[in-house]
């Protein structure tokens, strides 16, 4: 089947997927949006307008939708394409909780259409790259790793900053964070939750926090973002026995570092540094750290439309399933309740 797409929402993302789902072969079938400025934008750029999503809906013409409204929205909208008979792309968050995904679930198995959420950062080229020194053992056995997110822009936009919209950036980016840890060890278990979440600029929605998940491969990850965080600290940091690689940003600058001679004890006399008398942590001699460049991979967020297309048309399964959707969202759930009670969640 050709995938003709009608677009609900016809912000930024709505009109990031209007330009990239066709470079997988998919139709823009039609597009909607309440706001008249937006409906003048879509009807200038040439594609067929509708002012409500009821009315796209009614539309057989389209026979998937992708939903890029705000997210307390999603379920509303999402049971409606499928009750019109439409496939349904949620954007992230799929939905505000986990009884809202069950929900929508539901819908859409017994209206028979295909239902996913598009988490398009596991096309990141900075997280695959850390994935495939994790499957390719390339740091030994990794005992931890750190995904951070900072920015100095400050306060956000729009309706994320009000929580009754499901503002806030645990929704916006720790769904994108969180999944992306989960996605790169997709067997390990979660055995506990730990966060630390803050309203720094913010009075209703979190702008800050720091999620820590201990996983049964022995793995500790650290996920913190911060909007107001000045001077940015790498993207990514793992470590394991055999090296530590570094991502410093989103453009993929970096190394892997590796002990060029392994001290197998230390030298007998103490080093005086700045921080005082000290063995352990004396300059490393030199030739003790060693670098090389990081691993290359290929990678195209499209890829995530070149799976939608290939489902509906019998030839594979789904990559972002809803089982995995559900997990995230009952991370982000226990991460709240952690906050909350500052207790660490015991998870699977």
């Amino acid at each position: 089947m050709n995938v003709k797409l009608g677009i609900i929402g016809f912000g930024g993302m709505g009109k990031w997927h209007a330009q990239n789902a066709p470079r997988a072969g998919v139709e823009i079938a039609a597009v909607c949006d309440i706001d008249p400025v937006k409906q003048q934008e879509a009807v200038e750029m040439g594609y067929k307008m509708y002012p409500s999503a009821e009315e796209l809906l009614r539309d057989d013409n389209v026979n998937t939708v992708i939903l890029t409204v705000p997210n307390y929205l999603h379920k509303e909208m999402c049971i409606k394409a499928a009750e019109a008979g439409k496939h349904v792309i949620t954007e992230k968050p799929a939905a505000m909780n986990v009884q809202e995904l069950d929900e929508m679930e539901a819908a859409c198995k017994k209206a028979g259409v295909f239902f996913t959420s598009h988490q398009n950062r596991r096309w990141d080229r900075d997280m695959l790259i850390v994935k495939k020194a994790y499957d390719e053992g390339m740091l030994g056995n990794i005992f931890t790793i750190e995904s951070k997110l900072h920015s100095g822009n400050g306060y956000m936009h729009e309706w994320h900053i009000y929580k009754k919209y499901g503002g806030g950036m645990i929704y916006d980016w720790g769904v994108h964070l969180i999944d992306q840890i989960l996605f790169m060890m997709p067997q390990a278990k979660i055995k506990s939750v730990y966060a630390d979440i803050k309203n720094v600029l913010h009075e209703e929605v979190d702008d800050y926090f720091k999620i820590i998940l201990k996983l049964d491969n022995g793995v500790t990850a650290h996920i913190e973002l911060s909007t107001y965080i000045l001077e940015y600290q790498p993207r990514w940091l793992a470590a394991g026995d055999k090296g530590t690689l570094v991502v410093k940003n989103f453009g993929c600058e970096g190394n892997i570092y590796r002990t060029g001679k392994m001290l197998e004890k230390l030298p007998p006399q103490i080093t005086e540094t700045e921080a005082g008398p000290t063995r352990q942590f004396a300059p490393v001699p030199p030739g003790g750290i060693v670098t090389e460049p990081l691993p290359t991979v290929e990678t195209d967020w499209v890829n995530f439309y070149r799976n939608v297309v290939d489902v509906l048309n019998g030839k594979a399964e789904s990559l972002i399933k809803i089982s995995e959707v559900r997990r995230v969202l009952s991370v982000m759930e226990a991460a709240w309740k952690s906050a909350e009670t500052n207790e660490a969640i015991l998870f699977e």
